[in-house]
Parts: structure tokens; sequence; C-alpha cells
């Protein structure tokens, strides 16, 4: 049998997913708060690169139509009229400019104050050839969930030569690449397992578990629990 390794058991202060492009004049500030998010380490910072400002004349190398699906995704959950760049959602539950970091920790302190922060704890646990994660019990009503893996690059510094950022150098991190649904949590504490090989070839620069609910209509909804693991270099 082989050794277990337990990953650092931690609770973040919340999840913060930017909605950002390399084609968006009004992104480079928010790309640079969330920096600094990531650097703090008490949250856990996830980014999506959009791909509809592509047509503006640079292609955003790290963008995708999965991406641009999940923000649209959220603009349902938020009876929106529109998505937009840079766009910081917080714990699945509610959206601010994510040029400001002063509107992202007033958003993170009032749902944890509020109790809507992450209150489920997540763990993952690496033995052997797999990957355990493990999610504690629901504290409140929720009692269904999904768990998703979303992985990320380590940071990837861009040239951009064309388009509304013309000229500059931006190093992004945490960029998404894919998001797995790893299984259903139903309120209970439960583990997963899945094949160490799979989720290393997946991100390059490490993961995040989240535990999602889903709203009626299919669009994700509160994040209940999460954590992140770095690989080493990301």
């Amino acid at each position: 049998m082989g050794t277990a390794t337990a990953e650092p058991l931690n609770t973040p202060l919340g999840v913060v997913e930017l909605f950002t492009s390399q084609g968006c004049n009004s992104c480079p500030a928010a790309d640079s708060v969330f920096s600094e998010l990531v650097s703090r380490g008490d949250v856990v910072a996830l980014a999506y690169h959009v791909d509809y400002w592509d047509y503006l004349g640079w292609r955003d190398t790290l963008g995708s139509p999965q991406n641009t699906a999940r923000q649209y995704e959220y603009m349902k959950s938020f009876g929106a009229q529109s998505v937009y760049t840079p766009q910081a959602v917080i714990n699945g539950r509610t959206h601010v400019n994510g040029a400001s970091k002063q509107e992202i920790d007033q958003a993170i302190n009032e749902l944890k104050g509020g109790g809507a922060g992450l209150d489920v704890k997540v763990r993952t646990i690496r033995q052997g050839a797999s990957l355990r994660i493990e999610a504690d019990a629901a504290t409140g009503d929720a009692n269904e969930a999904e768990v998703l893996l979303v992985y990320f690059d380590p940071p990837t510094p861009v040239d951009i030569d064309q388009g509304e950022n013309t000229g500059k150098t931006v190093t992004y991190w945490n960029a998404v690449t894919s998001v797995q649904v790893a299984g259903m949590w139903h309120g209970k504490p439960a583990s997963f397992e899945l094949p160490m090989r799979e989720v290393a070839k997946n991100g390059a620069g490490g993961y995040a578990v989240l535990l999602q609910a889903v709203n009626g209509d299919g669009s994700p909804g509160p994040i209940l629990g999460a954590t992140l693991i770095r690989e080493p270099g990301g």
C-alpha cells in the first residue's frame, strides 16, 4: 500500500473567478489585482480568459470558448443582460469589477460575515497513483453540489503585439485550461478518487477543487467549499 500524502488543510476566505481578456484595455489593471490575490494566498483565485474580444485585433492566447461559456452561465445565474470584462465572481454568489481590489475584498468579507462563505471543508490526499478528494458534511441547508476540478497553467508571460493592449507584456496567473466534474456531493462526508496521472497531465500549474451547487436551470450556483493545489513551478 502506497504512502498517503495529505495536502495542507486550509479554509480559504473565498473563491475569486476573474473573467478577463488580453484584448480588453480595461483588463490589465484587473490582471494586476488578480496577481496580488494569488500572491496573498488566502483565496482560491482562478482566471478565465474569454474569447469574445478577439475580433478587436488580438487573439487571447489563453482564451477558450469553454471559459466564455462559463461566464455566460453565470450571467444566467445572476439574471444579467450581458457579460463584461473584467468581471470577478465571488463564491459563485455575486460579481464585482475585477479591477477593484476594494470591491473584491468587500464582497469576500460580506459573504463570509453573512454566512455565505466557504463553510464546507475540502481537502485532497495523494496516495500512490490516486488523488482522493474529501469533503466534509454540510453546515447549513445545502445538500447537493458538483465536485469540480479546475485546472490552470503556471505563470505565463505574454507579449501583446496587436489590439487594444499593443506593446504590453503581462504575466498571467492561474489561467484556467479546463474544468472537470469529479462527482456529486450530497451533504454528507464523502470522498472521490481520480487517477493521479490524469490530474497531472491536465493541470501543469495546478488545480482547484470547487464544491459548487447548481441552480434549477442548470447554471452555476453558490460555491460551498474549495481548495487549491499548486504544482512545483506553478
